[in-house]
């Protein structure tokens, strides 16, 4: 590779690396919105009621551990949230009920409409030419042993694309194999804690653990952000007993009291997800809980 060619590689690296720098900064703006309660849907105005929607591949045979469904959905959300083109300029638009237009503009301006309003994600199933078809929206595909999951840029409910929409919601549900191998989790590796005795269909799970990937991606310093996105995201999923959940939910409940990374043993940086209660949960339940070490 010539100088020249190193010089231009270094500067397309340098500019996606500020243009994930924007976006994380524009993630985290969601945390103070919601801490506020402050909230840019009205129900009267279809263009303000959002949704990232998600989409499972579930083929037959072989079929997908729903561990690795999970993590794949979750790898996705938090890849479109910090995806470069999430940090791209808009144009002066900020999404919103003030910015209607920017629901059908570019890759930033669809998420910034969608963190304008209840950040809502739903999760349907596909297989064969339909999964196919999807990868041509825009959006992020993600794989993690053999299983795939794919979020899209958000759009208003009322415009799902006819390729999503049109694809079933509920179906067949997913259960781990009885040698998945999870394994260990190491030190480094970000946690998604589900509580299982929620009972929640793989797809509503999917819906959860996304939003757990993503709000812990916004509580991440800048830097510790970025080198997650370096990596790939890794991340590992558990879906965990009552006794268990209220464990790790009392761990990030003190870790956000005390300011996420906190200087204690334990300390993590810590995202806790109640859910809105629309389906399949009781409005207010905790679903997720997710840890990233210092």
């Amino acid at each position: 590779m010539s100088e020249l060619d190193d010089a231009l590689s270094g500067t397309v690296e340098a500019d996606e690396e500020q243009k994930i720098r924007v976006a994380h900064r524009r993630l985290r703006e969601v945390l103070d919105r919601h801490r506020d309660g402050r909230d840019g849907e009205d129900p009267s105005d279809p263009m303000t009621v959002q949704v990232m929607p998600m989409v499972l591949e579930i083929p037959h045979d072989p079929i997908p551990d729903r561990r690795a469904m999970l993590e794949a959905a979750a790898t996705a959300c938090v890849a479109v949230c910090l995806d470069p083109r999430a940090g791209e300029e808009t144009g002066g638009t900020t999404g919103g009920p003030d910015h209607p237009e920017s629901s059908t503009g570019t890759f930033a301006e669809a998420l910034m409409s969608w963190y304008d309003a209840r950040i809502r994600k739903v999760a349907r199933r596909a297989r064969n030419k339909k999964w196919r078809d999807v990868q041509a929206l825009p959006g992020v595909t993600a794989e993690v042993d053999g299983a795939r999951a794919r979020a899209f840029t958000p759009c208003p409910v009322s415009r799902t694309p006819a390729l999503i929409n049109r694809l079933q919601i509920e179906g067949t549900d997913l259960v781990d194999s009885p040698d998945d191998a999870a394994g260990t989790v190491p030190e480094e590796t970000p946690v998604i804690f589900v509580d299982a005795s929620l009972g929640m269909s793989v797809g509503k799970a999917a819906a959860q653990v996304a939003h757990g990937s993503m709000l812990l991606a916004a509580e991440l310093p800048e830097d510790a952000a970025l080198a997650w996105n370096a990596a790939g995201f890794p991340l590992q999923v558990r879906e965990v007993d009552r006794e268990r959940f209220a464990e790790v939910r009392a761990q990030a409940e003190t870790a956000q009291q005390q300011g996420s990374g906190a200087a204690d043993a334990a300390a993590a940086y810590a995202a806790v997800v109640q859910d809105a209660g629309y389906t399949e949960v009781a409005p207010g339940s905790v679903t997720v809980v997710a840890l990233a070490p210092m």
